[in-house]
């Protein structure tokens, strides 16, 4: 999702961590490191649950939302 997996154009890769940084404001608890770590919309969903202490559905609308409209 974030991760950058080489031979990617510098516009994929410049897209990729502008949504990175976008997300880090979003939730400020996501590191760099997280961030790299995450492939899917369920990894993400599954970390914001967690770190955020909120139920599944509030964790998947709220990434819902924050994704729509963005391309990955």
């Amino acid at each position: 999702m974030f991760g950058f997996q080489g031979g990617e154009s510098a516009e994929v890769v410049a897209r990729k961590h502008g949504h990175m940084k976008d997300a880090q404001q979003k939730w400020p608890f996501l590191t760099n490191f997280d961030c790299s770590t995450i492939k899917t919309e369920g990894q993400l969903c599954s970390m914001v649950k967690t770190r955020a202490s909120m139920s599944d559905e509030q964790a998947k609308q709220d990434v819902g939302a924050w994704m729509q409209g963005r391309q990955f």
